[in-house]
């Protein structure tokens, strides 16, 4: 009887685990200082009983093909420019679902303290992805550095500039490689999360630094679009969406402001 009564608990115990198990999901995201508020979103998820698990990527056209073919179940990594783009070229079916931050682009220089110090001829690195490089010369072109063709949005590329008093010589460039491409260039329009992991402090460093002012660069947590109203999206997002998320972000992360 003993041991019958042992098979039956051992049986129910089998079924019903799964119900009170953590949900794992796997999140991508760009690496360096995203991997301190990550860490703090998956301490606060796992009391909501999910099991973030983050997969850290260099590259940003990676994080979108992985969510795209299940290899992820969400990232955070991007603007609304970017995946608008992306979803044009490559036909995702990928949404955002909560805001996370703003991080200004800036333009850096080990050769000028300053953008007037930027000579005639100078080069300049941008990055080399549409929305990024867009953004590198709406940031140029806000300095009058450059001007841009009217109406052109916010992704304009090299073919929209219209004068360049400086002759400046724009140079597309990698993203990631763009702090280690100082040395190379005259000045640099460099993404936070790349800018930070290299010493490159943001409003500190750079020589001229893009307006946090109803900026259209916020980024996001992003899923399939199958998966949106899914219960561990609410999770996720409420576990980013917070007071103590905010205040990490605040004191850990060096230019860059909640956007919720």
């Amino acid at each position: 009887m003993r041991r019958r009564l042992l098979l039956v608990m051992a049986a129910f115990a089998l079924f019903t685990a799964p119900a009170f198990a953590d949900q794992k999901i796997k999140v991508g995201i760009s690496g360096g200082d995203a991997e301190i508020i990550w860490a703090k979103v998956k301490e606060i998820a796992a009391k909501d009983g999910l099991d973030v698990q983050v997969v850290v990527f260099n590259d940003y056209l990676l994080p979108n093909a992985a969510l795209d073919v299940g290899d992820l179940d969400a990232n955070a990594f991007q603007h609304k420019p970017f995946l608008d783009n992306q979803i044009k070229t490559r036909g995702y079916k990928i949404v955002a679902v909560g805001e996370t931050i703003v991080a200004p682009i800036g333009l850096y220089s080990r050769k000028a303290k300053s953008v007037a110090e930027i000579k005639e001829g100078a080069s300049i690195g941008i990055p080399n992805d549409p929305s990024n490089g867009g953004r590198a010369l709406r940031l140029l072109q806000a300095e009058k550095l450059i001007e841009l063709k009217d109406g052109v949005g916010i992704l304009p590329t090299a073919l929209d500039v219209t004068a360049n008093p400086k002759k400046l010589r724009i140079r597309e460039i990698d993203a990631a490689q763009l702090p280690r491409s100082l040395d190379d260039v005259d000045a640099a329009v460099i993404n936070t999360n790349y800018a930070v992991p290299a010493g490159l402090i943001p409003g500190k460093e750079s020589i001229a630094i893009e307006s946090s002012v109803n900026n259209p660069y916020s980024n996001f947590i992003a899923v399939r679009e199958k998966d949106k109203d899914a219960p561990w999206v609410a999770k996720l997002v409420r576990a980013y969406q917070n007071d103590t998320v905010r205040q990490t972000i605040k004191d850990k992360l060096p230019g860059q402001i909640p956007a919720f």
